[in-house]
């Protein structure tokens, strides 16, 4: 087996009285820490990237230099450009039928910072999270860093990773202030059916718990299911925040340009949070964001589409190499099969990488419940995948991880 990660490399081992406590909370990334492995090694086949593959649009690219160029780099109001916040109140009240207003929206520095914001301006001491694992790396430790608790709901392999809407009820207690959902997920690619998501948020409101949703991955919809968004599911915005960007969608992740909407009342705390993280959102992004919401869209449909074939082909894969327990993923670009019960995930993933130059991503970087498994991402071509799994199935069919080779 490999070494396990250099201490060297876990910023929880520093005891210098520099950094603040709540620095401990942070974790090294996973997913960082496997591309930075990888990157010192030649050959590698990349299953472990979390950004579409495809490249912007061009006339999101063409608005972004137009902006540029006509000098439009200047500061926009602290909430956002205005006209970026009336053509996302446009496109939500299409898509959901729920009547905003542009006070209704708050555009951040990608959707990192609207969690940020989201989840440090509400966690503190005594106020405990229901967080469905396996979840994005970003949710515990800023929950933890502000003194939260966070209480794990797991999901498994062996049912899609679904969550059953009665596990958070039941799980909900006095102190329960929050539910994080996240559909399509990252990193399981579970898309939740919209009973899950109204009897989550039914309950919510009766207890008086808010919930927070992450829509980053929300038209990457694989089998044409209709999307149960939060902000079409709930009776008010006043005990929810939803969350998204153009990162996924439109791919282009390195504009950064996300956005939280929710009450009047939120997003006006909201604004003043913002106002001293990151001030405003990239101005010319933002101009480039217009263009993705009144252009053509139909590279939305081009890209689900190579993804839908791509999904395909690596769940049959999965369910051909040894010791995977895969499922079939119905958003997003992940898929997240479990290792034999007790397998040790991260160092699994790292004598891969080793052995085969093949990354994946370990489980453990996604929840406490999931030390047992891979994120396997397909936002690669074909062509990667199929050369990925070549070397991987061999590899595992060597391994003993339970002494029964499936």
């Amino acid at each position: 087996m490999a070494e396990a990660i250099p201490s060297k490399l876990n910023f929880n081992e520093s005891e210098d009285p520099l950094w603040h406590p709540a620095l401990r909370a942070l974790p090294i990334p996973g997913i960082r820490h496997m591309v930075n492995l990888a990157s010192e090694m030649d050959d590698v086949v990349h299953l472990s990237l979390g950004q579409p593959d495809f490249p912007t649009p061009k006339h999101i690219i063409d608005e972004h230099i137009r902006a540029l160029q006509a000098g439009q780099t200047a500061y926009t109001l602290d909430a956002g450009l205005p006209e970026l916040l009336t053509a996302l109140k446009n496109y939500y009240m299409e898509r959901t039928g729920r009547e905003i207003t542009e006070d209704n929206i708050l555009v951040t520095t990608g959707a990192t910072e609207a969690l940020y914001l989201a989840l440090t301006a509400t966690a503190a001491p005594g106020r405990q999270f229901l967080v469905p694992e396996p979840c994005f790396p970003l949710y515990a430790p800023l929950i933890r860093m502000n003194g939260g608790e966070v209480r794990p709901i797991p999901t498994y392999a062996d049912n899609g990773h679904q969550l059953d809407p009665q596990q958070i009820i039941d799980a909900i207690g006095m102190r329960t202030f929050a539910i994080l959902l996240n559909s399509p997920s990252n990193p399981t690619g579970t898309v939740y059916p919209r009973e899950t998501v109204e009897a989550i948020l039914t309950e919510a409101a009766y207890r008086g718990v808010k919930v927070i949703s992450d829509e980053v991955y929300d038209h990457m919809l694989l089998d044409g299911q209709d999307y149960a968004s939060v902000l079409g599911c709930t009776a008010d915005l006043d005990h929810t925040m939803v969350i998204s960007s153009f990162s996924k969608t439109y791919s282009m992740p390195g504009l950064r340009i996300g956005w939280i909407i929710s009450s009047q009342g939120t997003i006006k705390m909201l604004r003043r949070y913002h106002v001293f993280t990151t001030t405003v959102a990239n101005t010319p992004g933002q101009w480039a964001g217009v263009a993705a919401l009144t252009g053509d869209r139909s590279s939305i449909d081009d890209m689900v589409a190579e993804y839908r074939r791509r999904r395909d082909r690596v769940v049959e894969l999965v369910d051909e190499a040894p010791y995977l327990e895969g499922y079939r993923p119905t958003g997003a670009f992940y898929i997240f099969p479990s290792l034999p019960k007790g397998a040790d995930g991260t160092a699994l993933a790292i004598k891969l990488l080793e052995d085969t130059g093949v990354c994946v991503v370990p489980g453990d970087t996604f929840g406490e419940h999931t030390r047992n498994a891979w994120r396997i991402s397909y936002s690669t071509s074909m062509e990667q995948i199929e050369e990925a799994f070549a070397r991987m199935t061999p590899w595992l069919k060597k391994q003993n991880i339970t002494g029964v080779v499936r």
